[in-house]
């Protein structure tokens, strides 16, 4: 039995630090990769990024394994989270060894953050390092491929997907020549992630079977929305976020192109997407376990295919999970809210 998630990658684990109440509506997720680390890559497609530590991902740069990713609030203020994760690798001398003696270590942490700042209330509630070591240590007391946490959680806690509440997803899926990929995200689109003439979320469209809510529920879905944009007139400022790991054994320029196709999974289900006022980013992990099969160039593609098709299904998982909230920041319905749960009432085709 799978968690059908990204911890169904072997010794790839998640931890979430959640904060909400008292003017808090935020928090950290952090994907720790298995000892000795994960190859890892990143591409950038958002013109707003708040990132950390991406430069050292690229294929020309010395680093080639990462021992975790932080995914985080509170906008580039939150990027302090990494600070925590590093101290807490540290002590267990994971990272870049730059010395004779085995603690001396640099822990690489590559971060990225999502805009919330405010939804809670407080402008100045945002993720630190302490706030970063509890979601590496919640990651690190988790047991191998436990089923991922998924809407309201961590770097998902204050995310909204336009005008929807948004979250945190997961998915994964086994290939027929045994690599196992998965995928994890954060929503907090600018975009739109439900098609307005039917209200089915455009991520369902790629899934075969959509459930086309019926039009008196989608009426006053559509109602509902319209109010609560009326009254929050500020321009959104989003992100999407998004890791795609994979027990198989890539390069980091494998991995880079693993990322980059894994945009398309966000195109697919939030619109428009990669705008300038995004900072949408995708990291690739790859543990190394299972080599492509080198009769086969070509064998790469059902890995990149695969990470595409995740990323949409997390996002609808993500949107999903998610619950409403209305305080002193904000209202942000939810789509179970609004729609109810999967074909409750609706037509499927």
């Amino acid at each position: 039995m799978t968690a059908d998630g990204v911890t169904d990658v072997g010794g790839v684990r998640v931890g979430h630090a959640t904060r909400d109440g008292d003017g808090w509506l935020t928090g950290v997720t952090v994907v720790l990769a298995p000892e000795g680390g994960a190859v890892a890559a990143v591409d950038v497609r958002g013109g707003g990024p708040g990132t950390k530590e991406t430069d050292a991902l690229d294929p020309r740069n010395v680093v080639r394994t990462v021992d975790a990713l932080v995914l985080t609030g509170g906008s580039a203020y939150g990027l302090d989270a990494a600070s925590g994760v590093m101290a807490w690798l540290e002590e267990r001398g994971r990272g870049v060894r730059v010395g004779a003696d085995p603690a001396h270590v640099v822990p690489v942490v590559p971060a990225a953050c999502v805009f919330d700042l405010g939804r809670g209330g407080d402008f100045r509630a945002r993720p630190d390092a302490a706030l970063g070591r509890a979601a590496v240590e919640d990651a690190a007391a988790s047991a191998p491929g436990a089923p991922v946490p998924q809407g309201c959680v961590g770097a998902g806690t204050g995310a909204v997907a336009g005008v929807l509440k948004g979250g945190v997803g997961s998915a994964s899926t086994v290939l027929e020549s045994g690599i196992t990929v998965g995928a994890l995200v954060v929503v907090n689109a600018a975009g739109s992630v439900l098609e307005p003439e039917t209200g089915v979320l455009y991520g369902e469209f790629f899934e075969g079977r959509v459930t086309y809510p019926q039009e008196r529920t989608h009426e006053a879905a559509r109602q509902r929305l319209a109010e609560v944009a009326a009254r929050s007139p500020e321009p959104p400022l989003n992100t999407t976020l998004a890791v795609v790991a994979t027990d198989a054994e890539l390069t980091k320029a494998q991995a880079r192109k693993l990322a980059g196709t894994a945009h398309d999974g966000i195109a697919r289900a939030v619109r428009p997407v990669h705008l300038l006022h995004d900072g949408d980013t995708v990291f690739a992990l790859a543990t190394g376990a299972r080599p492509l099969a080198p009769e086969q160039p070509l064998a790469l593609n059902e890995v990149l295919a695969a990470g595409a098709d995740l990323v949409t299904r997390a996002i609808v998982r993500a949107v999903r999970a998610a619950r409403p909230v209305a305080g002193p920041g904000g209202e942000w319905p939810s789509y179970e809210e609004l729609y109810g749960a999967r074909g409750a009432g609706g037509v499927v085709r």
